[in-house]
């Protein structure tokens, strides 16, 4: 018989129902396994009548927190495909959002809130769908299997070293790719427990840690940097024995300087929604140079053609087990993956074609720079405009990059400010990015 995330689960409380499954950092509640357990039956039996939910679509709408599990386990025992949701979003953008994607309900604000029209899944081994960033602001649900999901919890916990008598941070959001593998498939797999914190404010951050003493932080670039410019004394982290950034590029400043305050190390993480975690840099030192993002984690091969291009491997991958990324790159001597931008995002200057990702690499390598965005120039033919992090000026960062590129590739305007625009995955938000570079944006 297949493994299901659910059937992992029942065994994982069998072994031992009473050790620590949840803490809710808010209110202080400890919930043990068998407590999460039964409440997230007595959810499903609560639920079971409100609408017809077996093989069909759930909109999930429900910030960190034990509830959160409650829900997710009582879908999956009723057989329901739950898709995880921004618990962030107005509640008329969810139902518009549901109705999209042909949801039989949407779980909101504590309620249950059927739809019409629904889609039917047959699907065998049928999980959840994840919703991708939507950078082209339109998500997109990706069908995932039991199998897909559990192989992308176990490459996780294989590569980092997560074990059962960790106890996770959970900052980053359970129901995204990054927090189902990290965090969601550990505890429900292999028993590892998680903490949600009160707030991510830093120093609420802060206390937390230093409250509940968790093992492991998986974060995001905007998350460690606030951390690193507020008033936090160090010996708050001293529980932690890996942090991991994953969402976006790290600056290695940024490494260096959290490594300078907390004397700990972040190890690189890259992976993406169709194919959960792709490679890790399991010392920490490509990170702190910025030379890569780490070698292929357990279980996945990256198989390279021409162009730079890469087809992306493994257990873990959506559809087919095969995905082949919009980055591009290559394998250094020491078999790490070094980044070589984004193919489609070449532009054309005077007639000769140039990668954005070129001239946002030559930014993030000026001292002082946290972050950068390069796009066309919103007025301007054959030019580019940039939005950078710096508490440097952006005439200055022009005449620095006249050491590092040709003088055509240097964007013709270089809007400096102390941060730019995330999305809640903590990317840059290029669309924010755009209006900020618009005229009349001041």
């Amino acid at each position: 018989m297949t493994a299901t995330l659910l059937s992992c689960w029942r065994e994982t409380v069998r072994r031992a129902p009473s050790a620590l499954a949840v803490i809710d950092g808010a209110t202080g509640r400890r919930w043990s396994r068998a407590e999460l357990a039964t409440a997230a039956d007595n959810w499903a039996t609560a639920h079971a009548s409100a609408a017809p939910l077996a093989g069909r679509r759930v909109l999930v709408a429900e910030p960190n927190g034990s509830r959160w599990f409650h829900v997710f386990l009582g879908l999956l025992r009723l057989g329901a495909i739950p898709i995880p949701a921004d618990s962030t979003e107005p509640a008329g953008a969810l139902a518009e959002q549901a109705r999209g994607l042909r949801a039989a309900a949407l779980w909101h604000a504590g309620a249950l809130h059927p739809f019409s029209g629904a889609t039917r899944h047959r699907r065998h081994n049928l999980c959840l769908f994840k919703l991708t960033s939507g950078s082209t602001g339109v998500p997109k649900a990706l069908p995932f299997t039991h199998t897909q999901m559990l192989a992308d919890g176990r490459q996780v916990c294989a590569s980092m070293g997560i074990a059962s008598g960790d106890l996770n941070l959970a900052v980053i959001p359970l129901g995204h790719s990054y927090g189902l593998g990290n965090l969601v498939v550990p505890l429900l797999e292999q028993g590892t427990p998680l903490v949600c914190v009160a707030s991510p404010l830093p120093q609420a951050l802060a206390a937390d840690i230093a409250r509940w003493r968790p093992t492991v932080f998986p974060s995001v670039p905007t998350l460690l940097r606030a951390l690193v410019r507020s008033e936090i004394d160090p010996a708050q982290f001293a529980s932690l024995r890996l942090v991991i950034s994953a969402g976006a590029a790290l600056p290695a400043e940024l490494a260096a300087e959290f490594v300078a305050k907390f004397d700990r190390r972040i190890h690189n993480f890259y992976g993406a929604s169709e194919t959960g975690g792709i490679c890790y840099d399991r010392t920490g030192e490509a990170t702190l140079t910025g030379h890569s993002v780490g070698a292929p984690m357990e279980g996945v091969r990256l198989r390279f053609r021409a162009g730079h291009r890469f087809t992306i491997e493994s257990a873990a991958v959506g559809g087919t087990g095969r995905f082949s990324p919009a980055d591009r790159g290559r394998l250094d001597a020491a078999g790490e993956l070094v980044l070589l931008g984004r193919a489609g995002r070449t532009v054309k200057i005077a007639g000769r074609r140039l990668d954005l990702a070129e001239v946002e690499h030559a930014l993030l390598a000026l001292p002082g720079v946290r972050a950068a965005c390069v796009l066309p120039h919103p007025q301007r033919a054959d030019a580019l405009a940039a939005a950078v992090a710096s508490d440097r000026s952006g005439a200055e960062l022009r005449t620095a990059l006249l050491a590092r590129l040709a003088p055509w590739k240097i964007p013709a305007h270089i809007l400096s400010r102390p941060d730019l625009p995330a999305t809640e995955r903590g990317k840059t938000d290029r669309r924010a990015v755009e209006k900020l570079l618009a005229p009349g944006s001041g």
